[in-house]
């Protein structure tokens, strides 16, 4: 089903019409050749939607001032410095007392189960608020973006310290070399003990990393990725003898547990051997042979090329975007020696980029729709000194973001969420008559009553965020500066008029009713009863225009 014509069908209905009928609409179009187009408020709207998580009213003038080519050098810019690691904001316990609160926790050694599960919740909401907290950098999407591809659970893994290290590496080299990260990746302790690596010896070989290695983070499962089960045998027996020490958060060779045999591939790998070694440094070395072997496929840049490609731009790969996209971005991936940020840099400038087709194509993650939401609408949180507070609400957020089916450390399995690569439904598995009326309850909450923690409060105050727009005196203005921000696709001129006549006019005709009771407000918002009028108009504005399907694209 397309994803304009979703929307459509009876898990979600739009109560209001779209701007025109919805036809079955193809890819974008367009090859990488650079955008030429027009720098306005909708390219940067695109651009940001898809690089942040949401596009707001500050970041969108911002880069209105820069050239198009600035605003994207400028969002491909990581900062170098790590954030802050998260602190001990949970309650004390006796098993955790080496660490004072508001410290933290993550140079602290300790084995304790329940400590453990106190740090990984912690963890969760750290992340939830450094996505809240984002620079006008794409790291936090990347930082997913590779959550999602090297796929880990927390509840699995069980060790706070392995879970943010593993996390840490994948923020480090969010833009970095991708051959130099699945060889981190591989050796990191999360992922030893995720696809039980360190159980992997020469008597006992465990297939699980040598299967994924090749099947899911780096050939990919397309008709061209011909590896073979006996190449899985073999990368597994490459891969043994690596073991964790808890203590240093490092993995170490042991020789003893290693399989010192050549390891022979199939054509694929053109019936490559990798001579097995009897040394300290055998484990190192046959790996990166290995990772030689298997970059030196044709499949590796395409596949990690394609993954890009459906998180930043949409999910249907056709001929013609696998033959004018694709295969010139994996041509440049492997010219570049597989950095990332050459094709980022390519594909995020490109006219295929910004073509029409590109924009509103995506339906929002529960991620993107919690954090966005955040975002765009101004939620004030606390100062950072009140941590506690505003770990209570990061987990607030990350529980609902969970209770959509996106919860952020713990995807379902290895694969990461369906949504990137479950054909032929992939985003649309996101909404379902379970996780929809979610979405619509946590936008109701969120502007009606905020959520309230430690005596402090989060919410979406409609009244703050319409002074942040240009004309908000104007009720035509008003419905047309906030789904300019929040829509991808627009509503009618009907749509908007009705809704103005039903809730900003309070059923006038005149719009001088609307634009009376807003200068009144601003002039003298003493006055209660109009204040009240006001703000439960907003409210009820942004409450309805938020529950619409048109929310739900990106």
């Amino acid at each position: 089903m397309d994803r304009r014509a979703f929307f459509r069908s009876g898990i979600a209905s739009s109560p209001v019409p779209l701007a025109a009928p919805v036809v079955q609409a193809p890819p974008p179009n367009g090859g990488l050749a650079a955008f030429s187009g027009a720098w306005t408020e909708a390219e940067v709207i695109h651009l940001l939607k898809r690089t942040l998580f949401g596009a707001t009213r500050q970041d969108v003038n911002y880069f209105l001032a820069r050239t198009f080519q600035q605003s994207v050098d400028e969002i491909l810019a990581v900062p170098p410095a790590p954030p802050a690691p998260p602190v001990k904001e949970y309650p004390i316990t006796a098993a955790d007392t080496n660490i004072a609160q508001g410290a933290t926790w993550v140079d602290d050694p300790n084995t304790d189960g329940s400590v453990n599960s106190l740090r990984i919740a912690s963890f969760k909401k750290w992340w939830m608020g450094l996505m809240i907290n984002q620079e006008r950098s794409v790291r936090e999407k990347m930082t997913l973006f590779w959550h999602n591809h090297f796929a880990t659970e927390t509840n699995v893994i069980g060790n706070a310290r392995f879970i943010y290290k593993h996390h840490a590496l994948l923020r480090a080299n969010a833009l970095g070399n991708f051959k130099s990260l699945v060889k981190a990746v591989t050796l990191d302790p999360a992922m030893l003990v995720y696809l039980n690596g360190e159980r992997n010896t020469k008597n006992a070989p465990d297939e699980n990393y040598g299967r994924e290695l090749q099947e899911l983070f780096c050939c990919g499962k397309g008709p061209d990725s011909l590896y073979t089960e006996d190449d899985v045998r073999a990368a597994a027996q490459v891969l043994t003898g690596w073991r964790n020490d808890p203590v240093t958060l490092t993995s170490f060779f042991d020789i003893k547990r290693h399989d010192t045999g050549n390891k022979k591939f199939s054509s694929f790998y053109n019936n490559t051997i990798i001579q097995g070694r009897n040394s300290p440094t055998a484990g190192d070395e046959e790996i990166d042979d290995m990772l030689t072997m298997i970059f030196a496929t044709q499949e590796v840049a395409k596949y990690i090329c394609r993954r890009l490609y459906r998180w930043f731009v949409y999910y249907d790969i056709d001929d013609t975007v696998e033959a004018n996209i694709i295969v010139p971005l994996a041509n440049l991936l492997r010219t570049n020696n597989y950095e990332i940020l050459p094709v980022l840099n390519t594909l995020l400038k490109s006219e295929h980029f910004f073509d029409a087709l590109a924009k509103g194509c995506l339906i929002k993650s529960p991620v993107e729709l919690i954090v966005g939401a955040c975002r765009e609408f101004n939620v004030a949180f606390q100062p950072a000194t009140d941590y506690v507070s505003n770990y209570g609400f990061y987990n607030y957020l990350a529980n609902w973001s969970a209770n959509m089916q996106q919860s952020i450390g713990d995807p379902p399995d290895v694969s990461g969420w369906k949504a990137y690569y479950q054909a032929p439904q992939f985003y649309e598995t996101w909404i379902n008559t379970d996780t929809l009326p979610k979405r619509n309850q946590f936008t109701d909450a969120m502007v009606s009553n905020g959520y309230t923690f430690n005596g402090k409060k989060i919410s979406i105050d409609a009244a703050e965020f319409a002074k942040t727009l240009p004309n908000p005196g104007d009720p035509n203005a008003l419905i047309n500066d906030i789904t300019k921000i929040i829509y991808r696709l627009d509503i009618s001129a009907a749509s908007k008029a009705q809704l103005k006549t039903d809730i900003l006019l309070g059923g006038q005709a005149s719009d001088y009713y609307w634009t009376d009771a807003w200068n009144l407000f601003i002039s003298n918002p003493t006055n209660l009863s109009n204040a009240t009028t006001v703000k439960n108009r907003l409210r009820d504005l942004l409450k309805y225009l938020m529950d619409l399907s048109e929310y739900q694209l990106a």
